[in-house]
């Protein structure tokens, strides 16, 4: 690793970190921003770039769902301010797709390093497609890396918040390749009396630690 860039890599249950940036909507502190919502704080590796413009197109034509669903996006690149609203501009002339949702000016890298954005084996220069989503106790619950050549998946992303939001809201944990609607998997029972009881229920179930339901 190089020595010139201290990196932390926050984790998974970890508090957020704060910060104040300059953003394409304006200077924000990020705590304040991610009180009482989901927040997606995502990096691209530079504005002017094929693989980042679809990107940011992916999240600006699906903002409404991550609004209908209390979460707030916010994007961060090592560009200064003037060459992000240059791209903003650029794609909206171009596409029509407005990326209306705050870019951070992250021109001395210190959000980045904060959330471990820059990967000296990758580039020193250039944040990695990093994915942090945040909840509304602004704690980290999922986190995502993609390397500079590879696009992200946006159905993934989405339903990833969903997942998160449905185990929270309902106290279950969701099986591989769950979708909205599909069965979720009720904790195991901690005791025997527990585990008697789950016998009789009306789970569907595998055996007595893997059960599923409706919602």
């Amino acid at each position: 690793m190089d020595e010139h860039i201290e990196n932390s890599m926050p984790r998974i249950g970890d508090k957020a970190p704060d910060f104040k940036a300059t953003t394409t909507y304006g200077d924000l502190i990020f705590s304040e921003y991610n009180k009482d919502s989901w927040v997606i704080l995502f990096s691209h590796p530079a504005d002017f770039t094929p693989v980042c413009t679809t990107e940011m197109s992916g999240f600006a034509t699906r903002h409404k769902e991550f609004k209908d669903m209390n979460c707030k996006l916010i994007g961060l690149s090592i560009d200064s301010i003037h060459a992000h609203v240059a791209w903003v501009n650029n794609v909206k002339k171009l596409s029509g797709v407005l990326f209306d949702f705050p870019i951070i000016a992250d021109l001395d890298m210190s959000v980045a390093k904060k959330y471990g954005m820059i990967m000296p084996g990758e580039a020193t220069t250039a944040a990695v497609r990093a994915v942090f989503i945040i909840d509304p106790r602004g704690i980290i619950r999922l986190i995502m890396y993609y390397p500079l050549n590879v696009g992200r998946n946006m159905d993934e992303i989405i339903r990833a918040l969903k997942a998160l939001q449905t185990a929270d809201k309902h106290k279950v944990a969701l099986p591989l390749n769950w979708q909205p609607g599909d069965k979720v998997i009720v904790p195991p029972p901690t005791s025997v009396e527990a585990m008697q009881e789950r016998e009789k229920s009306g789970y569907e179930m595998m055996d007595f630690y893997l059960a599923k339901k409706n919602l």
